[in-house]
């Protein structure tokens, strides 16, 4: 069990506290859960716009001529066909065709790519992608000196274009630039992972507070509120995209996961045959969504009792 004491704390820890956080563990961090609650800050998000500290994900950097070949082996999707300043959503696979990890990957040079990796995987992903690159690519984990701030709904591109200038406006679905926000030199990529349009802006850890500040003050017309990783989850899980640890792991194969679309067979990658293969077979199971349009009844002592409203404690022994 992680104790608190061994809990580490992003850039912007400090913000989240003088906002009134909610603050809890998540993969070795001290991050926030909740400010106004989580129904409150999923409907911000959904209806304008919500700030999102992101700090711990991990930021693996590839550098060298063969940079984008070695991401495009290690990587489902197809990577090589990446030009200068878009990204890709892509799997990491081990030989088994099972998931080690779900990523996002950044063209962000001629010679360079960015992948972006969970948080609770950083350690075991490094150790999976230096098993598999040659001595001619650079590597270098930076996540410890990154900080991640995502802006996401529909007025995120309003608000975000204040401190960073309108050409990110232009910047289209999966499309990733160098600009300056607040000040600070940046990498700005219109991804997310919530279901709306938005960015996420990566800066050195000295620059967060000033812009996660100034993106405060710049939404404040706009209803801009700050969002924790509950609302996070509820708000990837109703737009259907994987939560890894609990929807996908090394257990689970893309295919049965609903996540073929996301392997190209027709190159080579790590698991590439064994993904091929459960395609071939196919799944023995699969992950399904389940929307429930009534109230839902629970099975206490073999009767069916229906859902209700009810006031905590909401169960007393011996009742």
């Amino acid at each position: 069990m992680t104790t608190d004491a061994a809990l580490r704390r992003t850039p912007l820890y400090e913000e989240h506290r003088g906002l009134g956080a909610r603050m809890v563990p998540f993969a070795g961090y001290e991050m926030p859960i909740q400010y106004a609650g989580i129904v409150a800050e999923h409907r911000a998000v959904r209806e304008a716009a919500g700030l999102f500290d992101l700090s711990h994900m991990g930021e693996f950097h590839f550098e060298g001529p063969a940079a984008l070949a070695a991401v495009d082996r290690l990587v489902s999707s197809d990577i090589a066909g990446l030009a200068v300043g878009q990204a890709r959503y892509g799997l990491l696979c081990n030989e088994r065709g099972t998931i080690v990890d779900d990523v996002i990957v950044y063209r962000t040079g001629a010679d360079h790519v960015l992948m972006v990796v969970n948080a609770a995987n950083i350690e075991k992903d490094e150790a999976h992608v230096r098993r598999q690159l040659k001595k001619d690519v650079a590597f270098a984990d930076r996540s410890a000196d990154t900080a991640l701030i995502a802006i996401q709904g529909p007025r995120a591109a309003d608000i975000l274009v204040r401190i960073a200038g309108g050409s990110i406006a232009a910047l289209p679905p999966f499309g990733v630039k160098s600009a300056r926000a607040a000040g600070a030199e940046a990498t700005i990529a219109r991804t997310g992972y919530t279901g709306e349009d938005g960015f996420e802006v990566f800066v050195d850890n000295a620059d967060a507070v000033q812009v996660w500040q100034a993106l405060l003050v710049a939404g404040h017309g706009d209803a801009l509120v700050p969002v924790g990783l509950g609302a996070r989850d509820t708000l990837r899980l109703e737009a259907r995209f994987s939560l890894y640890g609990n929807d996908i792991d090394e257990t689970t194969g893309p295919i049965e996961a609903g996540l073929g679309w996301t392997c190209k067979l027709d190159k080579d990658f790590v698991g590439r045959d064994a993904v091929a293969k459960q395609k071939a077979d196919g799944p023995k199971r699969r992950i399904v969504g389940l929307v429930v349009e009534g109230g839902v009844a629970v099975r206490i002592r073999d009767k069916d009792v229906p859902a209700t409203v009810v006031k905590t404690p909401f169960y007393r022994r011996a009742q």
